[in-house]
This record gives structure tokens, sequence and C-alpha cells, in this order.
């Protein structure tokens, strides 16, 4: 699954080193109403080529024969002729031989040379040459086995947390009663699966027990498995889930992130950067938090790291002026994606809240549609303090999707659900470690499966 599936243009770039040359295409008839009456010319160079070419005579360079010695290098050409006498040549050398090394192999016309055979598009080497389309192919199923990997690494600890303290909760059990039902709603509320999703999960369960669809602790993974993940899916119905959604013909694809501070949203704005770019984009980051003195420093530095533009301006600038300029770079750059990064606010001061809006209305003017996304940046080792934030951001800033951080760092990434079921938003991408590329698409079905594996 590629991280970012909105292509402007081909993704592999084929150089084409094996294609047929134009000249040595075979020539097409060309049929027209009037083909009967004229008949087409042939250009002036075909017709020269035709002809017999002028007959150019060339001076035949002969070895010098001296035994042993090595043969000196040749004397620098003068304008005065001087006539020096040559040595005989050996005695075995015969005028067949010397008709021989005269004798040319006559040159085929370019009409009749034979075209090199075209190389299928699925086999033609790109980029480094030595690879070819399927061996790129299977470098990115690799590439996609490993982000699985690392990802399912990262929730370790929410799994060992929720799925653990079920075996727990069932240990020398031979029913489902009461008692049962109580711990169960205990380990789920721990994994900050929040109070209201609780609930409406151990709803579930108990309709089950009393349909006796229910009966050990198999059946009781699967129920809450399902209803996990039907929660998480649920909330693809609000905001935006793919950056598909907007036409290839809007450029550049702008992404506001959003967020307080200490949640990770430099961080998080440098590994989306790098990783849109590793998928052949052109990206540009805008600077906007001119109200934090080190905000655009840090950024400078993640730029740097990914090798991706940076525009700024000076501490104190209206955020909105800089966002202009930066779109106005974008489409002088052609650029694909623009990432602007705003003032980490909190979400009960008015005046940050508004100056927001000012640059969502900037943003309107100078693109289609834009703001395309504005990415929430949630700490998921904040629990469901993240989720308070996510609400009032909600009905301030028409937030359109979640970027959960931090999710290797806590035992508590049940807060993934709660953000899905109460907010019926969905999560886009997901942090899992501290390394430029530790950011992965959030998969429900991959995140459901690997707290029960």
């Amino acid at each position: 699954m590629a991280f970012w599936t909105r292509k402007s243009k081909e993704r592999y770039i084929t150089l084409g080193l094996n294609e047929p040359s134009p000249a040595s295409a075979p020539e097409q008839n060309v049929t027209s109403p009037d083909a009967g009456k004229r008949k087409l010319e042939p250009p002036a160079a075909t017709a020269q080529t035709n002809s017999a070419p002028p007959s150019i005579s060339l001076p035949t360079l002969e070895p010098v024969i001296t035994g042993d010695q090595p043969t000196p290098p040749p004397t620098r050409e003068s304008h005065s002729v001087t006539e020096t006498a040559r040595p005989a040549a050996p005695a075995t050398r015969t005028q067949t031989d010397d008709a021989d090394a005269h004798r040319e192999e006559p040159v085929k016309p370019v009409s009749q040379q034979k075209p090199v055979a075209s190389r299928s598009p699925f086999s033609t080497s790109v980029l480094g040459l030595n690879l070819t389309m399927e061996e790129l192919q299977a470098q990115e199923a690799a590439l996609e086995q490993e982000f699985s990997t690392r990802f399912r690494r990262a929730i370790s600890a929410t799994r060992e947390s929720l799925s653990e303290t079920i075996d727990t909760v069932f240990q020398n059990r031979k029913k489902i009663d009461a008692e049962l039902l109580d711990e169960l709603e205990e380990a789920l509320i721990a994994a900050d699966i929040g109070v209201p999703t609780t609930l409406h999960i151990l709803e579930t369960v108990r309709r089950g027990v009393a349909r006796n669809q229910i009966n050990d602790i198999d059946a009781l993974k699967l129920a809450i498995k399902t209803e996990l993940l039907n929660i998480l899916q649920a909330s693809a119905s609000n905001g935006i889930t793919s950056e598909t959604s907007v036409p290839e013909n809007v450029s550049p694809y702008v992404m506001m992130i959003v967020g307080v501070n200490g949640v990770g949203k430099t961080t998080t704005i440098g590994k989306l950067a790098q990783r849109i770019k590793a998928e052949g984009n052109d990206v540009l980051i805008c600077a906007a938090d001119t109200f934090r003195a080190a905000a655009s420093d840090q950024l400078a530095i993640w730029a740097e790291r990914t090798g991706v533009p940076l525009i700024q301006q000076k501490q104190g600038t209206d955020p909105a002026a800089v966002l202009f300029d930066s779109l106005k770079a974008a489409k002088a750059r052609n650029s694909d994606v623009l990432i602007v990064d705003t003032a980490g606010r909190l979400h009960n001061k008015s005046n940050l809240m508004a100056e927001l809006e000012k640059m969502k209305r900037v943003a309107g003017r100078e693109v289609e549609g834009a703001p395309h996304e504005t990415l929430l940046v949630v700490d998921a080792v904040t629990g469901q303090n993240g989720l308070e934030q996510a609400r009032q951001f909600l009905k301030v800033a028409g937030v359109t999707g979640i970027v959960l951080t931090k999710l290797d760092g806590t035992a508590k990434g049940g807060i993934a659900i709660a953000i899905a079921k109460e907010l019926n938003l969905p999560i886009r991408y997901a942090g899992i470690g501290e390394k430029v590329d530790d950011l992965v698409k959030f998969d429900p079905e991959q995140y459901v499966n690997g707290l029960f594996e």
C-alpha cells in the first residue's frame, strides 16, 4: 500500500535507451482522399540519400615496423610537407594482403538496417539502470512489509495491556458472568478506549452472551475485535480518508497541520515531507508558525534533513502572509504538495483560532478547495486529554483527520478507538518511532489485528 496515492505524473521514469530511433522506424503509407491525384514527394534528405555519395580520398595510414622497439608517437602535423623514405616492407607481404587491408565493408543504407527490438515496459530498467519494474515492485512490497512489522511492534504495549488483561480475566473461569464483564470493562478503560466506547462494546458482548453466541475466550476476543474494526471503519464516513478525493488538476495539494505545543507537530511535518517526497512528488514546506521563536529553526533542521525547500520569514510576520508567499512559490515550482505548519495553540485561545481561520481563507482564494486537509496532531500518551483537544479543534478549525503520534511509547493506544467513535474522524497517520520515516498510514484492520495477534 503506497503512502501517497495522489500522483500528478508518472511514478517511474523510463529512460528507453533501447528504443529504436525515429530514423529506423518503418515508413508508413499515408492515405488521403486525393491520394490518386498526386504523389507525396520524398523529403530532400531522402533524395540526397539515394544519390551516390561523393568519393572522398583519405590518406591511408600504415604501421611502421620497427622490430621489438615500441612504436614512437606520431609527430604533430605542420604546414610544411617533408618527404621521407619509408622502410621497405617485409618480404612476406603480398599484393593480395594489401588489397584485403584496403577493402572496406559496404555500408548499408539506414532504411535497410534492422530496428532494435523494443523492450517491454514491464522489463525496462529505470532510474538506476540495474533494476527492472518487477524488482522495483518487489522492493516496494518488502518495504511495506517492513513498515507493517514496525507498526505491530509500536502497538505491542497496548496489545499486552489489552489482550493479556482479557486472558487474565478469563483465567480459571468456565462461564461469562457479571463479575467477568466488570473486570473486562476495567481492562478496556485502562487501555484508554474510553467509557462511552467501552459501554458500547460491552453491550454488544452481552447480547452475544444472551444468544449463546459467546461462550469462551476466543469467541469473546472475536466479538471485541469485530466491534473495534466496525468503529474504525465507520469513522471514514466523515473527514477525508484519502488524498485522491481532490482532482489531480488541482495543484498544489495543501495540508494544514494544527495542534497544541509538544505533541510532535514539527516532527510530523518532517516525516510527512520525507515519505511523500520519497514517492516522487515535489514537496514544499511553509513555516507559518511565526509566534514561537524556535519554530522556524526546528523546521529548518527537518527541511535540510529531508531535502525539502522551506519558505519562512522573520518572527512576528503575519502567518497568512507567509502562507500567501508559499502558495505563490508552490505554483511557480509546480509543486505537488504544500505542507503548512501553524503556531501551536490551545483550543481555548480565540485569537489564535481566528488567525487560523484567516489562513484558511487565504489558501482558499489561491488554490481551489484549499486547505484540502486539516490534520490535528494528537499525542497518544495524553490519552483522554488529547480527545478533549480534538473536540475543541473540531468546532473551530474544521479538522478533517487525525495524526496519532508516539504510538510506540504508550500502552494506551486505545485512544484511537475513542477518537474514531466519539468524534467520527478518521485517523490518517500514526507515528511509530523517532526516525525520519517512522510515519505510516493508519490501517484499521492492521491495527485491530495487531492488538489481538
